[in-house]
């Protein structure tokens, strides 16, 4: 558990100065993968793991971040910020500060103490969660309140041009407008979006397979270069499909006989995907948690057998939640290829689905996964 009194003091020793302390959430994506790049929906939840940002102005003209994790400071003069993350953590914070001074922010020189419990490598979005804490934290010495989608759309861009990283907007978005005890249904086109209630008596459980297959980052950029492949020959017949998202079953039915197999495969799993994702949103609002937990696993046979992101030890964790009292649903979450599964569970039988499952994916793998427990949480705030 985050500790702001605790980060409070720490900063005021370090730098002398009394901060102000932001926090923005991690999250977890309950349905909806592999769709926010062909401008489709996606369905994330803010957890209970976040990011805790203490700042305070300094007048030297520099920049100075100290992070609490890893006990490692840097210092730049504010004018002279590096051009890239160049493969450091501070890239993340410095991205954020120099994309908003460059759309106009008046940010002007500080301290910056920076911890965080969201688990690292577990596909919870650290990153994201850094950048919008960050974010919060320099724009209120600039005084500055923007929209807090145009926040989520700075700090993307902080993450595509200064880390180098191709991520979508849901990462951010969510950091920025998630709410308690609410999944968010986003339009990532659009980026339109409405909140879907997740009931008080309801868990998120995320199991963490430690796995992640070598040849994941390499398979991400090929499925996604088989989804426009797809998407090209559909458009072909029909030129208002700018995005896969603009396709349909039936646009499949017709033309998917010209794509290849994998490729057919790929759009029909994006294309459904889009549907189950909303279809999720809707069983929330109505409260018809068995037609979620029915979407789910339609979510995760569509990933691991019509998109094959999946892999052997994400299945076998699926498989062994499903054989809990307990749960509503089970899917592998994230890029795919190992990562986190994340499921929904009674909040009073939560603890003891997390043990069991923990006990059984290891009798099966070996591997003693890491089990986090947490709630839908709220966006970025001032604590």
């Amino acid at each position: 558990m985050l500790d702001v009194n605790g980060i409070t003091k720490r900063h005021a020793e370090r730098f002398g100065a009394e901060p102000a302390v932001f926090l923005a959430p991690g999250r977890v994506n309950i349905i909806g993968e592999h769709t926010d790049y062909s401008g489709g929906f996606v369905m994330p939840a803010a957890i209970d793991f976040a990011t805790l940002a203490a700042i305070s102005p300094r007048s030297d003209g520099r920049v100075v971040i100290w992070s609490e994790n890893l006990q490692e400071q840097v210092s730049h003069q504010i004018e002279g910020l590096p051009k890239n993350g160049g493969r450091h953590w501070s890239g993340y914070p410095l991205g954020v500060v120099k994309i908003l001074r460059d759309a106009g922010f008046s940010v002007s020189p500080f301290s910056l103490t920076i911890q965080g419990d969201v688990p690292l490598g577990a596909g919870l979005s650290s990153s994201a969660s850094i950048e919008v804490a960050t974010a919060f934290a320099a724009l209120s010495l600039a005084k500055a309140e923007p929209p807090r989608e145009e926040i989520a759309k700075l700090c993307q861009r902080a993450e595509n041009v200064y880390v180098g990283a191709s991520c979508g907007i849901m990462d951010q978005f969510i950091a920025c407008r998630g709410e308690e005890n609410h999944a968010l249904l986003l339009d990532c086109r659009s980026l339109e979006y409405r909140l879907a209630p997740i009931p008080a008596n309801i868990s998120l459980v995320i199991a963490n397979t430690m796995v992640k297959h070598a040849h994941a980052g390499g398979e991400y950029g090929i499925r996604r270069g088989e989804v426009e492949e797809g998407t090209e020959i559909l458009r072909s017949h029909r030129p208002e499909i700018k995005l896969l998202r603009d396709a349909t079953t039936r646009d499949l039915e017709q033309w998917g006989a010209e794509m290849p197999d994998n490729v057919l495969r790929r759009c029909r799993h994006v294309i459904t995907e889009n549907l189950r994702t909303v279809a999720a949103a809707d069983s929330l609002v109505a409260g018809n948690l068995k037609k979620l937990g029915d979407l789910m696993a339609a979510a995760h046979a569509s990933y691991r057998d019509d998109f094959e992101a999946s892999c052997d030890e994400a299945d076998i964790m699926v498989e062994a939640a499903q054989r809990q009292p307990g749960l509503i649903g089970a899917r592998l979450t994230g890029g795919g290829f190992g990562g986190c599964t994340v499921n929904l569970v009674q909040a009073e039988m939560a603890a003891e689905f997390a043990a069991r499952l923990h006990d059984e994916y290891r009798a099966a793998t070996g591997i003693d996964a890491e089990i986090y427990r947490c709630h839908a949480s709220a966006a970025a705030h001032a604590v």
